[in-house]
C-alpha cells in the first residue's frame, strides 16, 4: 500500500517544511559538523507500531551515513520500555530528522493501537472494523496503512474507487429509486454500489431495487440496526456506521452486521507515546 516513492515524497515534504531554507538553526549552532550520536527509539507505553520504515527514512534522507538496527516491525505489539530500533550517524542529521520521524511514528502507530482495540472487542463476532474517508488531507494512505496494521479492513479510497450514495446524492437525485437507477446505469461490472439509509423505510426501497451491493446503515440504535440485518437477511452486505465508540462497538457488532466503520481511527486516534533517546 505504501510505496517507496509515496514514503519518500511524503516524508520529503516534511522535512522540508520543518527545515524551512534547508537549516536547523539549533543543531547547526551547538552541534560540530563532524559529530556522531547513536540514538533509539523507545516505546513509552504499550500499543502497536506502525510506520517505522516511514519514521527511518527521515533520517536516510537527511543522510546516508546513517548505521540502523531494527528491533520490531509493523504490527509487532509494544511495551512500555521496548527499544523499537537503534540509530548511528551524523549528529546534526539525527536531530534534525527527529520530529519528522517521530510524527509519523507516533500518529500512524497510535492509529494501529486504538484500531487493534476496537477489534479486539468484538473478535469473537463475524464483523469487521474499517474505516472512512475522515482523514488528514495528503495522508490518507499512511493512516489507512496503519488500520490495516492494526488488523482493521480499508473502506473506500477516495470518491473513485466506489459508489456511496449518501443523504445529499438522494435528495438531489429526488429519491433512492432514482439514485440506484442511474448508480446501476452508469457503474460498471467492477464498481461496487453502497447506499446510505437511517430509516427501515429506506431500506426496504432499497432491497426492493435490487440495485445496491452495499447498504450503509446510518446512526440507527441497536433494536432498529436488528431488525435492518434481519431484513436484509444476507442479500446484501450490511455496514453500521455513525458515532461509533469502543464502548459501543461490541452492541452493533452482536446485532450481526458485516461491518462497522469507525471514522474516530482516523480523525481522533491519539497518537503512541514513543520517544528518541540519545545514548550520552
Amino acid at each position: 500500500m505504501l510505496s517507496n516513492l509515496m514514503i519518500e515524497k511524503h516524508v520529503r515534504a516534511a522535512l522540508e517544511e520543518d527545515l524551512g531554507g534547508g537549516h536547523d538553526i539549533t543543531s547547526n549552532t551547538l552541534i560540530p559538523e563532524d559529530a556522531r550520536a547513536k540514538a533509539a527509539l523507545v516505546a513509552r507505553e504499550s500499543g502497536v507500531l506502525a510506520g517505522l520504515m516511514v519514521a527511518l527514512s527521515a533520517f536516510s534522507l537527511m543522510s546516508h551515513e546513517f548505521d540502523m538496527i531494527v528491533h520490531a516491525q509493523d504490527g509487532d505489539s509494544l511495551k512500555a520500555g521496548q527499544v523499537i530500533a537503534e540509530i548511528e550517524g551524523p549528529a546534526r542529521a539525527l536531530l534534525s530528522a527527529e520530529r519528522v520521524a517521530l510524527n509519523f511514528l507516533t500518529h500512524m502507530s497510535g492509529i494501529a493501537s486504538m484500531t487493534s482495540r476496537f477489534v479486539q472487542e468484538i473478535e469473537d463476532t463475524d464483523t469487521d472494523i474499517c474505516d472512512t474517508r475522515k482523514t488528514l488531507p495528503g495522508l490518507r494512505a499512511f493512516q489507512k496503512y496503519a488500520v490495516s496494521v492494526g488488523g482493521g479492513s480499508n473502506h473506500r479510497f477516495g470518491l473513485y474507487d466506489a459508489i456511496l450514495i449518501k443523504d445529499n446524492h438522494i435528495a438531489v437525485a429526488g429519491s433512492i429509486a432514482a439514485a440506484l437507477d442511474q448508480a446501476k446505469l452508469m457503474a460498471g461490472h467492477t464498481v461496487k454500489i453502497e447506499i446510505e439509509v437511517d430509516t427501515l423505510g429506506q431500506l426496504k426501497e432499497v432491497l426492493e431495487s435490487g440495485k445496491a451491493d452495499i447498504v450503509m446503515l446510518d446512526n440507527m440504535n441497536i433494536e432498529t440496526l436488528k431488525e435492518a440485518v434481519a431484513l436484509v437477511d444476507g442479500q446484501i452486505v450490511t455496514e453500521a456506521s455513525g458515532g461509533v465508540t469502543q464502548e459501543t462497538v461490541r452492541a452493533l457488532a452482536q446485532t450481526g452486521v458485516n461491518y462497522i466503520s469507525v471514522g474516530a481511527l482516523t480523525h481522533s486516534a491519539p497518537s503512541l507515546d514513543i520517544g528518541l533517546d540519545i545514548d550520552a
